[in-house]
């Protein structure tokens, strides 16, 4: 298995524990009035309204289902951007919680922004952005683990 193919399989299942990490958070650490739709649930929501996919949009299983799915994929496709990484020399959860960190500045400041899908985190409350980085960071780790985990094994 390549190198792309094998950090983008670690991106996918890190975001289990960092969708886990995400839903407790929101929950139990933000106040009631900062608990409205996470990030992955408003970016589907806002992408299936740009190409005309109301049912999903409209109908809150379908949006959780397509959410899911959605962040999973990201979450993949993100991960296959930790393969130049897995060479160099170094921790897999420090270059991993690195790469969090890019894609979490990437998407929150740049391309979700520049899609239209989800206002730029400098619009959003301080503890939604501490609660989203650190589930980039969760991610990062676990993904940097899990790909060089399986480069070993």
């Amino acid at each position: 298995m390549n190198s792309f193919l094998r950090s983008a399989l670690a991106g996918c299942a890190a975001t289990l524990p960092m969708s886990v990490w995400m839903l407790a958070a929101q929950h139990w650490l933000l106040p009631r009035r900062e608990r409205y739709p996470l990030p992955p649930e408003q970016i589907t929501e806002h992408a299936a309204e740009a190409v005309g996919l109301d049912a999903v949009a409209e109908k809150e299983p379908v949006l959780k289902v397509a959410t899911v799915i959605n962040h999973f994929a990201y979450g993949a496709a993100a991960g296959s951007l930790y393969a130049p990484l897995r060479t160099l020399p170094g921790s897999p959860v420090l270059k991993g919680c690195g790469l969090g960190l890019l894609v979490w500045t990437g998407s929150y400041l740049g391309l979700l922004p520049a899609l239209g899908l989800l206002s730029p985190a400098t619009e959003h409350p301080a503890r939604r952005n501490a609660l989203m980085i650190a589930a980039h960071l969760i991610w990062g780790g676990v993904t940097g683990v899990l790909a060089e985990g399986q480069r070993r094994g």
